[in-house]
């Protein structure tokens, strides 16, 4: 449940918020969570009072000939110095709550975030393309086309039909592209955490080593046992 905040203090929050301030940034100043900031620009419409208040610093411009403006930036607060401030017109409120968010994570958390998304995406793609037999036939309408005439009418079907041969060779090829980006995947994480190992945590080291086991076990359940057989007496 969000924390009762005084009044004051919210609105104090919420000027630090109209003047640009990040959202860890004012969860921090205030002490509450990044979802009760959140909370408080989606209840109160902060978002939309400052798209307005942007909209209407845009309109002002700047007396003709005026050269103050040249060789100097906009101050430190003003939305034009914002590091969004360009994609705040465009994007939606969440894209830019996302991007905030991404801005706190570590290069090699992002690549690891990307290789579970990856490995996640090859995993269930078994289940949708998992062919039950090799007579299966799957049949999709492609297009109706419709026809009237005086005294009657007709529609015109067109089906597309995929066999089961050609669906598991479009699998197996589309599953091979996808293992083969998310080995390259791997192997960055592999020299970007080398590259930064001593000041890598111990999660980061290790979460690789365990995917990369994962991974093996599932390759050799596909591999023939090797059986060795020794004389009685021999080591």
């Amino acid at each position: 449940m969000e924390n009762i905040r005084g009044p004051d203090e919210k609105e104090l929050a919420k000027k630090d918020y109209l003047q640009g301030m990040k959202y860890k940034d004012l969860a921090e100043k205030y002490s509450v969570s990044l979802n009760t900031i959140k909370s408080w620009v989606k209840r109160y419409g902060w978002s939309e009072e400052k798209k307005q208040k942007g909209a209407h610093k845009n309109k002002k411009g700047a007396p003709l000939n005026n050269k103050n403006a040249v060789g100097h930036g906009a101050p430190a607060k003003n939305k034009n110095a914002e590091k969004h401030g360009f994609f705040s017109k465009y994007l939606p409120e969440e894209t830019l709550v996302i991007m905030e968010e991404i801005e706190t994570k570590k290069p090699l958390d992002i690549l690891w975030d990307q290789i579970m998304i990856q490995y996640a995406a090859i995993v269930r793609s078994q289940r949708i393309m998992y062919v039950t037999e090799k007579e299966e036939m799957i049949k999709e309408l492609k297009k109706t086309k419709d026809s009237w005439g005086d005294k009657s009418s007709s529609e015109e079907r067109e089906y597309e039909f995929q066999f089961a041969w050609d669906r598991q060779a479009t699998f197996l090829n589309a599953q091979s592209r996808a293992m083969g980006e998310l080995r390259s995947l791997i192997k960055q994480y592999d020299e970007m955490l080398n590259t930064n190992w001593d000041i890598a945590t111990e999660e980061q080291k290790l979460r690789i080593q365990k995917l990369k086991a994962d991974i093996n076990k599932d390759d050799n359940k596909d591999k023939p046992i090797e059986i060795l057989i020794k004389r009685k007496g021999e080591d």
